[in-house]
């Protein structure tokens, strides 16, 4: 560990301390419990599947696979780990790294599962409610509370220089892993080939994703959350999308690139580069104070503008937004918040911690906020060819250009997708 990530892993640190201090004053709590939480069998089964640790719990520590472990957090005090422990010769023993930032917390094993003491009046926060029993120095605890988990949500929205150098380096991993599958695909691979080799290059275990990778071939490039990998190469090869992404301390990158293959017809290239300049148009247009919605807004009729240029639709750009063609070809927000999560906390809130979810036109919008410096955010535009949703415009009196749109089908679609770090100026893409 560098030892510049470090300071700024002890500021981070810090600046935790401070906030949860003030957090925990305004609701007159003395000491905050987080558990890590745990995985469970599948059903009638003993095998678990991949566990991510409690986000709130990671935010301190910056491990996202400790399990049945506890976080003690006082005003004043060091924070307190209960590292969960136990003697086992099936499995490599639970351990902190070597280095310098764990003398920042007061650490004890624990071999066996441990709940700690709570003075004061106390809360407790994770997935609680799958305790086997709620231990007795617990039982008068807030268990869960509301409105301070949404404070702490709130708090997340926000990155340190410590946690923004974090994603940074995951972005950094992430494309390597990018370059590698595009060279798998230049190669003529399979689907499952082109994993193994983002694998390969990012340097991790598939268990160790923070999301499912969408590795899709041709028409398995629009489905938007593709989640099988083919074992055999296709014999005509249109196009390429590959969502995939990278934890670094926790922290997660989430990249899409699309490449058009050697079978692709002309008009799926023009539109990759059309979407690559709009993704850009997008990048630079986030600023502090912008409001996010104006920017799925903006894609849509920068989206139409796209459709009219290449002849899919020759109507007007108000036309095309109006009447749903625009959401037909892309049906998704323009983007989330990032961070310990791929889909952030907080994106659908007030900053007070009531709700803002997304318009009845734009429901599978993820972030509604106002942008402002230390937020990340995605910006991801996309087209695609979804018969599903097409389908209800063909009945339509809709200017649509058929003939061209299905010459569109067997490519699936395109997703461009970049991190970016809201600045006091402007804005850092943190996507290489």
């Amino acid at each position: 560990m560098s030892t510049t990530l470090f300071n700024l892993q002890r500021d981070h640190l810090a600046h935790l301390q401070r906030a949860y201090s003030d957090i925990l004053a305004k609701h007159e709590l003395d000491s905050l419990a987080i558990y890590s939480g745990h995985a469970s069998p599948h059903f009638g089964d003993d095998q678990s599947p991949t566990f991510q640790t409690y986000g709130h719990f990671m935010h301190w520590v910056g491990m996202d696979d400790i399990q049945h472990s506890w976080l003690v957090i006082q005003p004043g005090k060091r924070p307190q780990l209960y590292l969960y422990a136990p003697a086992d010769f099936w499995h490599l023993p639970t351990h902190l790294p070597d280095e310098p930032w764990v003398a920042e917390f007061d650490v004890q094993l624990c071999p066996s599962i441990t709940m700690p003491s709570l003075p004061g009046r106390a809360a407790i926060i994770g997935d609680i409610d799958r305790l086997d029993a709620m231990p007795a120095q617990a039982r008068d605890a807030l268990q869960h509370p509301v409105m301070l988990v949404h404070a702490l949500d709130e708090l997340r929205m926000f990155k340190t220089q410590y946690e923004i150098a974090c994603l940074r380096e995951a972005n950094r991993l992430a494309m390597a892993g990018h370059q590698a599958a595009q060279a798998a695909f230049v190669g003529a691979s399979a689907e499952l080939d082109i994993q193994l080799a983002y694998l390969g290059a990012s340097r991790q275990r598939e268990s160790d994703v923070p999301y499912q990778n969408i590795i899709g071939l041709n028409q398995h490039a629009g489905v938007l959350h593709y989640q099988h990998y083919n074992l055999t190469t296709p014999k005509q090869r249109h196009s390429l999308l590959v969502d995939a992404g990278r934890r670094f301390r926790g922290y997660c990158a989430d990249i899409t690139r699309t490449y058009a293959g050697p079978d692709a017809p002309n008009m799926f290239h023009e539109l990759l580069g059309a979407l690559h300049t709009l993704k850009n148009n997008l990048v630079e247009s986030v600023a502090p104070g912008v409001e996010f919605m104006a920017l799925h807004e903006q894609m849509h009729h920068q989206l139409a503008d796209i459709l009219i240029t290449h002849d899919l639709f020759r109507g007007s750009t108000k036309e095309a937004v109006s009447e749903g063609v625009t959401r037909a070809f892309c049906p998704h927000g323009l983007g989330h918040s990032l961070g310990l999560q791929v889909h952030d906390v907080a994106g659908l809130r007030h900053p007070d911690g009531t709700p803002s979810p997304a318009p009845e036109e734009h429901p599978a919008l993820r972030l509604t906020r106002t942008l402002r410096p230390g937020m990340v955010v995605t910006i991801e535009p996309g087209f695609y060819y979804i018969p599903m949703l097409l389908e209800p415009l063909r009945s339509k009196a809709l200017p649509i250009n058929w003939v061209l749109v299905d010459s569109l089908a067997a490519c699936g679609g395109i997703r461009i997708e970049d991190n970016v770090l809201i600045t006091e100026n402007g804005f850092d893409n943190l996507t290489p």
